[in-house]
């Protein structure tokens, strides 16, 4: 299996289709991924085939496929960063990077580290992203988006 870490852009690759609850368009995920994070009750009703990540915040579906399979947030077994209110969410699901941690070390130290951290243990070769993390990829691009919101909504904190 590649290493999902091997580029911070990496996408997994294949046709896109739409969420058919949302009509969000979906991000193909490999079946790994899936079948990795299925409850083992929704595992018992998996049907290999293409997937898709529906990545819209209000819908409860986390994977499709064009046969019709749903699986929503009740059938993975990890909350979906995507799916949650800002605040407290899980980002980097292979060593637990999350918002409240950011802004607790944003708020002790006036900068958070997080995106150092990941970039260190993908160089070591620790990353597990196409098994934990729900869409299957690299979240580096998402850490740091993370990490400078929180750096802005802290500092607009200390600002009022």
């Amino acid at each position: 299996m590649a290493d999902c870490c091997d580029s911070p852009n990496r996408v997994v690759t294949g046709a896109q289709n739409t969420c058919p609850h949302c009509g969000a368009k979906g991000a193909r995920v490999e079946l790994t991924t899936v079948k990795a994070l299925l409850t083992e009750l929704a595992l018992r009703q998996f049907e290999p085939g293409p997937h898709s990540f529906c990545p819209g915040a209000t819908c409860s579906v986390v994977y499709f496929a064009a046969d019709g399979q749903v699986y929503t947030t009740t059938d993975v077994r990890v909350p979906v960063w995507q799916k949650q209110p800002a605040g407290a969410r899980r980002i980097c699901y292979c060593f637990d990077e999350n918002e409240a941690s950011m802004a607790r070390e944003v708020v002790e130290t006036g900068r958070c580290g997080a995106v150092q951290r990941v970039r260190d243990h993908i160089a070591a070769g620790r990353c597990a992203c196409e098994v934990r993390n729900p869409r299957g990829t690299c979240c580096l691009g998402e850490v740091m988006k993370a990490v400078a919101r929180v750096e802005s909504e802290c500092s607009s904190e200390v600002e009022k």
